[in-house]
């Protein structure tokens, strides 16, 4: 069968555009890959089209927007997700923009659906009991619920992003003192982070009941499922929402209706932001570029703005309302509209 020229431009989009040209990091790449998968998926279930038979006049615009709206109203993905995708199909019509003509006009109509705006619901985090509670959920007794453990308590310590604990290895450790994680985040860029002296003793009972202390060990993945590989994202989400279920059944104050790997993200940064820790600092530890990025969490904390306006106004004039039931004048007046 012969090629279709989607196919065409696709491969080489994904095989050598946005690796060599771009360079842009497996795990951006595997994210734009996953969009087409899905997309390929909309096209055979949806619209009855083969994807090997699927040619670039197929997506057009009113193609598009079908997709979009079926991600976000059939498959339950959320705005921001929605986005995301669109965003991803927006940069393969750009590339074949500029590597043809022929479908300059189809490539402006997609490059102008505008994404969908959302209110700003602000940052989900746990209080620090909440994290208690979904850590006090799991059990301890067979191994596989220990590495549970030591996996939450590390994506907690380290804020690190889920992709970034995925990958984590034996050797991106140090546990002597000052215990500290070396952290592969956007870009292939590296960051080591300070985590807490339990974390680093839970995480080296972990090494010695895996066997995992040798030097040989160091490139092995820190975290490996039941065949013995690396855990994926969909993997980790799927143990922390095993958790957060036993949690919220037991104290369903403390947790929220949604929790992801990136809510214990934004709890850490939190919680170092109310016990004062600089937000320079923490924009180093979250591996953020820029420092507007952070400021977010600043923004999210009524308590942490309620402490910085006491502290600007430390003798601010107390107002207070007087006892109405001493004041004889205005029991008379209640009296009298009766």
């Amino acid at each position: 069968m012969k090629p279709t020229d989607l196919a065409r431009y696709l491969t080489g989009y994904l095989s050598s555009y946005l690796p060599d040209v771009k360079g842009l990091s497996t795990n951006t790449i595997a994210s734009r890959r996953d969009t087409f998968t899905m997309l390929f998926h909309y096209l055979n279930d949806v619209k009855g089209i083969n994807p090997s038979k699927a040619k670039i006049t197929s997506l057009n615009v009113k193609t598009v927007s079908d997709f979009l709206y079926w991600l976000e109203n059939i498959k339950g993905n959320s705005i921001s997700s929605r986005n995301i995708r669109l965003s991803a199909i927006k940069a393969f019509f750009k590339y074949i923009q500029s590597q043809t003509p022929d479908y300059i006009y189809q490539c402006q109509q997609i490059a102008a659906i505008p994404p969908k705006k959302y209110p700003d619901r602000g940052i989900e985090y746990l209080t620090t009991d909440g994290i208690k509670a979904i850590l006090d959920s799991v059990p301890t007794k067979e191994k596989k619920d220990r590495r549970d453990l030591v996996l939450l308590s590390v994506m907690y310590d380290s804020a690190a992003r889920v992709q970034e604990v995925a990958d984590l290895t034996v050797g991106d450790l140090r546990l002597p003192k000052p215990p500290t994680i070396r952290l592969t985040g956007k870009g292939d860029k590296t960051r080591a982070v300070p985590i807490m002296s339990p974390t680093a003793d839970v995480l080296q009972q972990y090494l010695d009941e895996n066997d995992l202390c040798t030097t040989k060990c160091c490139a092995q993945p820190l975290f490996k499922n039941r065949n013995g590989v690396k855990l994926t994202r969909a993997g980790i989400t799927y143990i922390l929402d095993k958790y957060v279920v036993i949690a919220r059944q037991k104290y369903p104050a403390l947790i929220p209706n949604a929790v992801s790997p990136h809510t214990f993200r934004h709890s850490k940064s939190v919680h170092m932001l109310q016990a004062g820790v600089p937000l320079i600092y923490i924009r180093d530890f979250l591996g953020h570029v820029e420092i507007s990025t952070t400021e977010v969490y600043a923004r999210c904390d009524s308590e942490q703005k309620r402490k910085a306006i006491e502290a600007a106004y430390p003798n601010a004039p107390q107002t207070q309302m007087p006892s109405w039931q001493t004041d004889e004048g205005l029991m008379v007046w209640l009296k009298s509209l009766c």
